[in-house]
């Protein structure tokens, strides 16, 4: 099958046939809500699919999930969320941003949400306690910006002499990334010259940007445009030849020079244990939202190589995966 027919193929299991045989076979339906397109975002249907399968639940057999993508478009996450409330679906899983969460929070007060975010889900405005939520919410958080500094820091050990530092992020409700990208740089006193992009149209632009700043290294923040344009990014920094930190191990794969972050499809995997849970009766506030106990560095030695980069040994010593 190819490629195009696949992600066709996500997009139609919203269909309202699909829905409606749901409802006759009285079905549950999860709602499924994120602020990209499906392209890109296989892996994380793939390990949410795997956890909904360890609580019983199999896609098309005892389970149906409603898609919507609102196509890198944030201004329809509120619209989506809706038709979601709506449709009487019976969780709703808003799966890679903080926004989403936010739109279906807004939406209902009475049907579970699972979230996935990279943010501080108290500080995005989703929960009051991770411990005990409160309400229909509860999920999953990578805690991205908790690891800046950590992840700023193994780029710079690989480039100890760099001084002009870019950052590239993307403004969202509840999330304050381009401060938390300069705080992170003050911890290693450096500073950082972070631009904010919309969507993935304006990428070229931006790294144009970074070529009259002349950057040294390159810090790529946490958010779904990012990870579902990863090979557009991955390409472009090889192009520019820019040093660039990503934020988790499927960058690394496609070519990028360093990643350090959470297993994502391993919290893909966990938001679709929560969801298989709540359909079983489990109640939000019975389950604390999840917080990442391992993070993974991944080092591409052939990207290095390609930038004239030598590895350090202790570098190479703490990865979790060198890629030859």
């Amino acid at each position: 099958m190819r490629r195009r027919e696949f992600i066709a193929g996500l997009g139609a299991a919203a269909a309202v046939p699909r829905l409606a045989w749901a409802q006759e076979t009285k079905m549950p339906v999860i709602g499924w809500l994120r602020g990209t397109t499906a392209a890109g975002s296989e892996h994380m249907m793939a390990g949410f699919r795997q956890g909904l399968s360890e609580t019983g639940y199999f896609e098309h057999r005892n389970v149906m999930i409603d898609y919507r993508w609102a196509d890198n478009q944030l201004d329809r996450e509120s619209t989506l969320a809706a038709d979601l409330v709506r449709r009487q679906v019976a969780v709703i899983a808003t799966i890679g941003n903080n926004s989403a969460a936010l739109a279906a929070k807004a939406a209902t007060t009475t049907i579970p949400i699972v979230f996935f975010t990279g943010a501080d889900p108290i500080q995005g405005g989703l929960v009051t306690s991770l411990n005990r939520p409160t309400g229909n919410l509860t999920g999953i958080t990578s805690l991205a910006s908790h690891i800046d500094p950590k992840r700023l820091e193994l780029l710079l050990r690989l480039l100890p002499q760099a001084t002009r530092i870019a950052g590239l992020v993307v403004p969202r409700a509840g999330a304050s990334r381009s401060e938390d990208m300069r705080a992170a740089a003050r911890a290693l006193g450096r500073n950082i010259e972070v631009l904010e992009v919309h969507d993935e149209g304006a990428f070229q632009a931006a790294f144009a940007e970074f070529m009259e700043y002349r950057a040294e290294a390159l810090f790529v923040g946490v958010d779904p445009i990012f990870t579902a344009n990863r090979n557009k990014l991955v390409a472009l920094a090889a192009l520019h030849k820019i040093p660039t930190s990503y934020q988790d191990r499927d960058f690394a794969l496609a070519g990028g020079l360093l990643s350090y972050g959470a297993n994502i499809p391993e919290q893909a995997r966990q938001a679709g244990v929560y969801v298989g849970k709540i359909l079983n009766g489990a109640r939000p506030a019975d389950l604390p939202v999840l917080q990442p106990t391992k993070f993974e560095l991944v080092i591409n030695a052939k990207t290095a190589n390609a930038l004239g980069i030598e590895v350090p040994p202790t570098l190479l010593a703490i990865a979790d995966e060198a890629i030859e």
